[in-house]
């Protein structure tokens, strides 16, 4: 059987850095992908597997959210990226008990987190007990056994976390909240809480619903469509294929970005004659932007808007929308037209030209789409930032009708699922009620801790359990230092998990990983297969079949996991059928059919050619459901990122190789960053002027003040040893790649009404490095 060894630890001194390139995709991201997929699960496993992903009948990508057509699907409906998620977790590599017999707890923390993910999938839950140095083999029901124990010996309900990643399925995640529930807390901070979280605050008092309003068709359907703190040739590559779509039927794409993204720039498909030969250019225009600068070009659009409706009435304003479906327009056009284009200039680096060039188009478009993901959320005023992008899209009359919309894309496969299935710790009572109403339980109503109230809990020892379903809680969260040093307060630390991470080395008294499968394999209960259901970025719920034997009997669901722990935990007499749950996962559909709105007949529906797509008030019939009763303009100061004397802004990101915390490779290559990842990319100038030369090695501080104590001193924490590559950002701006940058983001640092941590408006400084023994 083909079983590739695992790859060495990173040498950082093996970075070469080329050309950024200029085309995404294309014949070398066929290669690479399946270099990678044969490499870690030999040619025939290769091909069965890849032939099933995103395909009827087949298994969800476990990458990215983005959705798959309603029409005919390609041979190949994966990109390169979703090919080397499903190697990673489809692998034959093995990490075994005697894996853990052989490197101590210590030696592991000393690793990467890439060589940790390296090593391949988990084979058998596995204990570290008090005082221990190695993990050991643990019996199942052994360790349902502890985390009850744990559980019951609590003083309140609320010293438990239940972090949860959006892979989790839909019908994992309602028994997993219904779980939590059950035993008595709202205690559940998910990765949504990281990412998206500000796009649902500000699309709930906006739109009254904190999702986006268009579907996969309508980017045929658009004449504009905008594509605003977004990387999608790396972070969702699929989108190309829809924004190369939408281009053939006559639409223009602006980019928005602080750093030129090659998928962005131009795009070869794969599966196409054109991609062998010249590609699609992507963006009609590009608008470099700098960090932090969104909110002032939103409002800056907003004022040429008016000015253009004086220029023609009747012409811009969508007045029979406005009247009609909003409320507090009047407020808004009065500060609209306050704003000083002079400030939006300086606030965003563009030109008076950039500014009305975007607003023509705006104007003249009759079908607009919005699209936006981290950089617009992880900011300070992400919240305000995507009210002001709403405004526009409400002024045009853009809710609501078929290709506009607003479109945040979720980089996580079933984040926005999670959410959907009950995942949040304020769920609103309606559900809470129909949740006690159906099982005969009685929910908390007190809301819980979302993820960094929750790394704030544990560090002040306000809560002592934390059990984590899926992800890589480590390392996906911010002020590494400090959540690291929460988690090993606790009492005790449980990972539910496919493979090793960093999570798995920072543990606490007692630690738990407990192997599940993941969406390739084979789900069989009681012999018979079982499906689960996942929910994309544009509200269509579909089911997902895995067929791979999986690596090891000792593996188990996680629908298992979530109900025998149950039953450990509460007994033969509690009401939840947990057993039956468990033997047969339609009974969980029938279940969300009868508490989750806008899912019932859900088990029918579900197995439709294209599964079937949840209601949206404000999309299907132009219903909003705010506290106005209508699409709410948001009023908002405007804000901005000055840059410090000698200082820059710096924004954390990802490279083309790596999803999320897991990283597949060393290689960036559409920025041209090779066999390295610890890197700062800085404009040439702005080295040159702060006493730098390129290839210089570096330590990055950043440098935070509580605006509760604005007279004290900075905070400051320190990465070491970044080097410096010259690259075209905006004067003032840099990036790296998280979780490298993660120690830099401060707990405290986080948007104003999402609690989402700051990970792109970070001030930091440069120091040269200095070598120690």
């Amino acid at each position: 059987m083909h079983r590739a060894a695992p790859k060495a630890d990173i040498d950082e001194s093996a970075l070469s850095v080329t050309t950024p390139k200029t085309q995404a995709a294309g014949v070398k991201a066929v290669t690479v992908a399946l270099e990678r997929a044969v490499e870690e699960m030999g040619v025939l496993r290769t091909a069965r597997t890849l032939a099933r992903v995103n395909h009827r009948n087949g298994f969800d990508c476990p990458g990215c959210a983005w959705p798959e057509p309603t029409g005919m699907r390609r041979p190949a409906e994966f990109c390169e990226n979703g090919a080397k998620a499903v190697a990673e977790e489809a692998t034959l590599r093995t990490v075994t008990p005697e894996f853990f017999a052989t490197h101590s707890v210590d030696e592991l923390a000393g690793k990467s987190g890439y060589w940790l993910g390296q090593q391949g999938r988990l084979t058998h839950p596995m204990v570290l007990r008090a005082g221990d140095t190695h993990y050991t083999p643990i019996a199942w029901d052994d360790a349902y056994r502890i985390i009850a124990g744990h559980l019951r010996e609590l003083d309140s309900p609320d010293e438990a976390l239940f972090y949860t990643s959006g892979r989790t399925a839909n019908e994992t995640a309602f028994l997993y909240q219904l779980l939590v529930r059950s035993y008595g807390t709202n205690n559940l901070p998910d990765c949504s809480n990281m990412c998206h979280e500000s796009s649902g605050a500000a699309l709930t008092a906006s739109i009254g619903i904190g999702k986006g309003s268009v579907s996969i068709d309508d980017f045929k359907k658009a004449d504009l469509i905008i594509v605003a703190g977004q990387n999608p040739g790396t972070n969702h590559p699929r989108m190309l294929s829809a924004l190369s779509e939408a281009k053939a039927h006559g639409a223009k794409v602006i980019a928005v970005n602080p750093l030129p993204e090659t998928g962005l720039i131009g795009f070869r498909d794969p599966q196409t004659i054109k991609g062998f030969t010249s590609g699609t250019t992507i963006a009609d225009d590009f608008l470099q932007i700098r960090l932090g600068g969104d909110m002032a070009l939103f409002q800056g659009l907003g004022k040429l808007l008016f000015e253009a409706e004086d220029r023609a009435p009747g012409t811009v304003v969508d007045r029979a929308f406005v009247d009609a479906h909003t409320a507090g327009f009047a407020e808004y056009e009065k500060q609209m037209r306050a704003v000083d284009l002079g400030v939006v200039e300086e606030a965003t680096g563009l030109t008076r030209p950039d500014l009305d060039r975007t607003a023509e188009l705006l104007a003249s478009s009759k079908a607009v789409i919005i699209c936006w993901a981290m950089g617009l959320t992880q900011q300070v005023h992400g919240v305000a930032t995507i009210e002001e992008a709403t405004n526009l899209l409400l002024v045009r009359g853009m809710i609501g009708k078929p290709g506009a919309g607003v479109c945040p894309v979720r980089g996580h496969s079933n984040v926005q699922g999670d959410r959907t299935m009950g995942i949040w710790e304020k769920m609103p009572d309606t559900f809470l009620d129909a949740l006690d109403k159906r099982f005969g339980i009685t929910s908390p109503r007190e809301h819980g801790w979302d993820t960094v109230d929750s790394i704030r809990a544990m560090r002040d020892g306000r809560a002592k359990v934390f059990f984590g379903m899926g992800g890589n809680f480590v390392s996906a969260t911010p002020d590494t230092d400090v959540t690291e040093a929460a988690l090993r307060a606790c009492e005790l630390t449980v990972h539910v998990s496919t493979k090793l991470n960093r999570s798995h080395v920072v543990h606490g008294r007692t630690a738990l990983i407990l192997p599940t499968l993941g969406r390739t394999d084979d789900d069989l209960q009681d012999g018979v297969r079982q499906q689960v259901s996942v929910e994309d970025s544009m509200s269509m719920v579909h089911l997902s079949t895995g067929r791979l034997q999986p690596v090891s009997d000792q593996l188990r669901s996680e629908v298992t996991i979530v109900c025998e722990l149950a039953q450990e935990l509460f007994g033969p007499g509690h009401p939840v059928p947990w057993a039956d749950f468990r033997r047969d996962y339609d009974r969980i559909r029938e279940a969300i059919a009868d508490v989750v709105p806008g899912c019932t007949d859900y088990n029918s529906k579900v197995r439709g050619r294209n599964g079937f797509q949840l209601p949206h008030p404000p999309r299907d019939a132009r219903e909003f459901r705010t506290s106005t009763g209508k699409a709410n303009f948001g009023i908002n100061d405007l804000h901005w990122l000055p840059v410090p004397a000698g200082r820059l802004i710096l924004q954390t990101l990802r490279s083309h190789d790596q999803y999320n915390t897991t990283i597949y490779g060393l290689d960036d290559r559409y920025r041209g960053i090779h066999n390295a990842r610890r890197v700062v990319l800085v404009n040439p100038e702005d080295i040159a002027e702060l006493g730098f030369a390129e290839d210089d090695l570096v330590d990055l501080i950043s440098e935070w003040t509580d605006e509760k104590t604005p007279d004290a001193a900075p905070q400051e924490r320190r990465v070491t040893g970044f080097r410096l590559v010259g690259y075209a950002t905006p004067r003032g701006n840099a990036a790296a790649y998280y979780p490298e940058t993660n120690p830099l983001v401060p707990l405290d640092h986080v948007a104003r009404r999402s609690n989402t941590p700051v990970s792109k408006a970070v001030t930091i400084r440069l120091e040269r490095h200095v070598h120690t023994a």
